[in-house]
């Protein structure tokens, strides 16, 4: 039976569930940012309905609020996809006679805009076709359309996104305002645990699909297997002076610790290590432990974006 139903999840592409505060995070984050949206645009702008927020702003707000960390939620594909969209979008009401034409031609055009811009946002496919189904209110805007209200919402969500997500340690965006990273820099690299970006290029190459995560995240997860692998648990010589370390708890339990000092034993088992909290619960503290505990409580280790 339980066979049965893992099939059946796979099949319908059923996704592992997350814990309760990044769904809390995530809720209360998309509430912020449509509302901020909503009361920002109506001060500038007075309009109201699709002339006020586009309805398409509410799955970017899913993006950038519940995958902050994801490919499609970046500030380039926040960005350049509603706004190439909203542009293809207005061009095709203005030429195309047809609504049954330019409604397809708007969202099919908006796609491989987006496709060669390098900037794929699915928000972006419904900006578009709004440009060409929307309100008479919409159509008399014409490329105004563009900035007010989808360059405005869009700036909006952003830095909605930017502030909220910055108040919870596990998740930040954009993601390069991660602290911490699962990649060492080249000269701690372990060749035998990393496969080189070019390769993993060629391999989506070769499946030529787009898949909602960068190479450098790809590179990092296939790196994670293999160490996983190789080490099912986290050793005491692993753990270096120094060094940080994580937990990989989900939402508030997440932590990342570094090794400020150690004092060795006669006998192994009570090695200490004296270690503070870099970053999530217990930000700055500091305590100690036996190097045994501290294996224990180790998932693996992170490397500082700042060096």
């Amino acid at each position: 039976m339980s066979n049965l139903i893992s099939r059946i999840k796979t099949t319908l592409g059923v996704e592992s569930s997350v814990s309760t505060a990044e769904i809390l995070a995530s809720t209360l984050g998309g509430f912020i940012g449509i509302f901020l949206i909503s009361l920002i645009s109506f001060h500038f702008t007075g309009a109201s309905g699709a002339a006020l927020i586009v309805p398409s702003m509410g799955a970017s707000a899913v993006l950038v609020f519940a995958v902050p960390h994801g490919k499609l939620s970046q500030p380039w594909a926040l960005f350049g996809g509603q706004l190439s969209s909203a542009f293809v979008g207005v061009c095709c009401y203005l030429l195309v006679p047809n609504l049954f034409l330019a409604a397809g031609l708007a969202v099919g055009l908006a796609i491989g805009t987006m496709h060669v811009l390098r900037c794929i946002h699915p928000p972006g496919g419904a900006t578009a076709l709004v440009a060409v189904v929307g309100t008479a209110q919409i159509h008399t805007l014409g490329f105004e359309y563009v900035l007010t209200p989808v360059f405005l919402n869009t700036l909006i969500i952003f830095m909605a996104a930017f502030i909220f997500n910055s108040f919870f340690p596990w998740r930040r965006y954009p993601t390069s305002m991660m602290r911490f990273s699962d990649t060492p820099t080249i000269e701690k690299q372990k060749p035998s645990r990393y496969i080189e970006k070019e390769h993993i290029e060629r391999a989506l190459s070769d499946i030529d699909l787009v898949v909602d995560l960068n190479v450098e995240t790809l590179q990092e997860l296939f790196a994670l297997t293999l160490e996983h692998a190789e080490t099912p648990s986290f050793a005491t010589n692993q753990i270096m002076l120094g060094h940080y370390y994580t937990n990989s708890k989900h939402g508030a339990e997440w932590c990342v610790r570094q090794i400020i000092d150690e004092a060795a034993s006669d006998d192994p088992k009570k090695d200490m290590v004296i270690y503070r909290v870099a970053e999530g619960q217990g930000l700055q503290s500091a305590d100690s432990c036996t190097r045994t505990e501290f294996a224990a409580w180790t998932n693996r280790e992170l490397y500082s974006t700042n060096n």
